[in-house]
């Protein structure tokens, strides 16, 4: 979804909860990256893998000059000759810890095995976010969550992604308070809209 399909969105959206709570949720997720220096851990479920986010927040990281948004993605079953950015496997979250930000993305119950990972990388000190479906056990390990529950939801948890991902970008300049000037937003946005498609996904 590029960036004029998400400034739609969010005017069909407005006057609900969901721009700003996804505002709020990828504020979290930029101050937990910014001072850790690019170690973002992206992690989905055996059954669903989030990798449209990690390439959403790929070039989000390129054209916002924030390198720290760039993700690892952490994958649960990596085929042999996978490339290198798609062959981290859970293991990678056995590392995580002080100075880490993992971010799992669940749409349903993420199972045990997962929850316990995210457990001991909590414990380790690692800050933990969730983006989820209303699961109680991985909100009470997240130090921030967005639920987006799939009954009577508004939204999907696809589309509140893509609204999350365009919004980690923002307010680039670390400790800047309010919203960037109307001419920065606008020659960002000509930045988004004139930059080759990224290869690597």
């Amino acid at each position: 979804m590029d960036a004029v399909r998400v400034a739609l969105l969010r005017e069909v959206l407005a006057g609900t909860q969901w721009p700003g709570a996804a505002r709020r949720f990828a504020g979290s997720l930029r101050r937990s990256v910014l001072p850790a220096g690019g170690n973002l851990l992206l992690v989905g479920t055996a059954e669903y893998e989030p990798w449209h986010l990690a390439a959403h927040l790929v070039d989000e990281a390129a054209w916002s000059g924030l390198p720290e948004l760039a993700p690892t993605l952490v994958r649960h079953h990596v085929r042999p000759g996978a490339p290198a950015h798609l062959s981290v496997g859970l293991g990678r979250l056995a590392a995580a810890g002080r100075g880490h930000t993992l971010l799992v993305v669940s749409p349903a119950e993420p199972g045990a095995a997962l929850l316990e990972r995210v457990h001991d990388a909590r414990r380790a000190g690692a800050t933990v976010l969730s983006l989820d479906g209303g699961d109680r056990e991985l909100g009470a390990l997240a130090h921030d969550s967005l639920s987006v529950p799939e009954d009577g939801a508004v939204l999907d948890l696809d589309t509140v992604q893509h609204l999350v991902g365009a919004a980690a970008g923002e307010n680039t300049l670390p400790g800047q308070r309010g919203r960037l000037r109307l001419r920065d937003r606008l020659a960002r946005l000509a930045d988004q809209l004139t930059a080759p498609p990224p290869s690597r996904w």
